[in-house]
């Protein structure tokens, strides 16, 4: 009676889809995982029948009800997914699933890559896990037997995990050190790729590997990413430890592996635990090295994070090498204009309500595009700490090249919106240089910031053409490049001052009042060019009667007002995230 039933989309966004799919897969003993897709067969009733999701290349939450287990209705719903996926570019499948349902999987050309006693991971194409098994061989070249393996998040890397490496390949032969890859911590697969590499490379006998979706993957260890221990915990330690001892350390000849202890996290603590049990069994002796102690606490990467969401780049970098140090500046740039973005309400600007006096930007767009700049504020913050470990000015024409790639790559992510134009060059100036900074003298001083900065922009000519360059010429005000070569003299002097006293009092109001302390000083080019000088008079007084009198029913009056009027102060938000990311620097 199933022969005719059609597998469709069941779009889980709506909340009656949703309801219907958790209930069903509750009746077969499941739960809904996170899946992009799900597809689902329903009787005439409307009732589900089978149903199945995806997420990337993996099949999820598959389950057949049981008027339906008879039938070939779970093979058709395979096909579907696998369809789908192939669709979207997979060139393997995989599927995590019961060990009762892989004579299913099997029969349509699936093979166990690892097993548990509850689950089992299972991979179809020819393209998979024998593709990464070849990449590991290379690797490996003429080594021999005997080597050591360490698999490391390094999120990002630190003197703890510099600890761990050093120490575990004073014994060994050859240590292989695995990135995990994915990209849902804080510093994305590429950055923390680099900073082991980077960190392990006077290290003679280290060789960093990259990583897949075999070894601590959403696919492999899914409850890894979700930083707590729940009953299917222990079953996705246990296929990963399985996959790593089947494929990854055969392949690179592996007999030992390291791991830190683990003080703090207990999920981490139960994978040191499982792993202690079960390789041994596959013939790999598991070693465990002390967690390095500074002041008395245990250096984490998850402590040096708690640093950077307090913007205090001192005390986050005292818990890295040199070498990670350029990785935690640029991403405290990008999280000070993240600050800005997120300061809500704010008059004529995009935050987290509305999009302001803006009808081509909005919160998305806006994340977007700073998403967009994060790599080559890593770069520009790499090319400062060679530069400053070589005491050379950095050259104006690599910071050109590079500020240009990332405007491009702004505009290709924001359909050709300039979202960040102004920040960009205020923000990746002063990246380039705290970084330079911090390889010549271990610190950042406001004084040498300024130097710096000043130096830098006084290789830079204006900027022909653009709404703040005609702004500059007709009003004769400041315009970015400007304030640049003055070394943000303001800023320093006033603002940076001020904030902090706005912290001291009320942090979740600070930015607010620093916004409208910066609004009503600064000549900001972009209400100029938006209601002319006049009017962008005016506004400099509104905003300094508001702080005078600083309350959040006013900031959304001055909204609304700012709305109409079709008043915008991108120049002044630009500074707002400036100030931000300087008091980071030198806190």
């Amino acid at each position: 009676m199933y022969d005719n039933f059609e597998i469709c989309d069941m779009p889980l966004s709506l909340k009656s889809n949703r309801t219907r799919v958790e209930r069903f897969l509750a009746d077969n003993g499941l739960r809904l995982e996170d899946v992009d897709y799900y597809a689902v067969a329903t009787d005439d009733d409307g009732n589900i029948v089978v149903g199945g999701g995806l997420q990337g290349n993996v099949i999820k939450c598959i389950a057949v009800g049981e008027a339906a287990r008879e039938t070939g209705l779970s093979n058709k719903l395979i096909s579907h997914l696998i369809g789908m996926a192939t669709q979207q570019g997979a060139d393997s499948v995989k599927v995590f699933t019961k060990p009762e349902n892989s004579t299913i999987f099997q029969s349509m050309g699936f093979k166990i890559i690892a097993s548990s006693p509850k689950a089992i991971l299972m991979e179809n194409g020819v393209r998979g896990i024998s593709r990464y098994i070849d990449y590991l061989r290379r690797v490996r070249g003429d080594r021999p037997d005997g080597a050591t393996a360490i698999v490391m998040n390094a999120n990002p890397f630190t003197l703890g995990h510099r600890y761990l490496v050093a120490q575990a390949s004073q014994e060994a032969s050859t240590l292989y050190v695995i990135a995990v890859k994915e990209d849902r911590s804080t510093f994305s697969y590429q950055e923390r790729l680099a900073m082991i590499q980077a960190g392990c490379e006077d290290l003679d006998n280290v060789v960093v590997v990259e990583g897949s979706d075999y070894a601590i993957s959403e696919l492999t260890f899914p409850t890894y990413f979700l930083k707590q221990v729940t009953d299917a915990t222990d079953t996705h330690i246990t296929l990963d430890l399985d996959l790593f001892a089947r494929h990854i350390a055969p392949a690179l000849g592996v007999t030992t592996r390291v791991v830190g202890s683990e003080p703090i996290d207990a999920l981490t603590a139960r994978y040191n635990e499982l792993m202690l049990e079960q390789l041994p069994q596959h013939g790999i002796t598991v070693k465990t090295v002390e967690r390095l102690m500074l002041d008395g606490q245990p250096v984490s990467a998850s402590r040096m994070r708690k640093w950077l969401a307090e913007w205090s780049l001192s005390q986050a970098a005292a818990l890295v090498p040199q070498t990670t140090e350029p990785y935690l500046i640029a991403h405290m740039a990008c999280n000070a204009l993240r600050a800005e973005l997120y300061t809500t309400p704010k008059p004529g600007l995009v935050d987290r309500i509305d999009n302001g006096a803006h009808k081509d930007m909005d919160l998305a767009l806006m994340s977007k595009s700073i998403d967009s700049l994060q790599p080559f504020m890593v770069q520009l913050a790499l090319l400062g700490s060679t530069s400053g470990e070589q005491y050379d000015i950095p050259d104006a024409h690599e910071v050109r090249r590079i500020g240009i790639d990332a405007e491009k790559a702004m505009l290709n992510a924001t359909g050709g919106v300039n979202t960040h134009r102004g920040a960009l060059f205020a923000m990746g100036l002063t990246t380039l240089a705290a970084s330079w900074c911090m390889a010549r003298d271990g610190n950042i001083s406001s004084k040498q910031l300024r130097e710096l900065i000043m130096q830098v922009a006084g290789q830079f000519a204006p900027t022909a053409g653009t709404h703040g360059n005609d702004a500059v010429n007709a009003h004769r005000v400041k315009g970015a490049l400007d304030f640049a070569k003055d070394g943000y003299t303001r800023l320093f002097n006033d603002w940076l001052p001020a904030y902090r006293g706005y912290l001291a009092e009320d942090a979740d109001t600070a930015c607010h009042r620093l916004l409208l302390l910066i609004m009503s000083q600064l000549d900001d080019t972009n209400v100029i060019h938006r209601v002319g000088y006049d009017q962008a008079q005016q506004v400099k007084q509104e905003a300094l009667t508001l702080l005078g009198s600083y309350s959040m029913q006013g900031m959304e009056q001055m909204n609304r007002e700012f709305i109409a009027r079709n008043i915008s102060p991108g120049g002044s938000a630009d500074m707002v995230a400036l100030t931000v990311f300087i008091h980071a620097l030198l806190n």
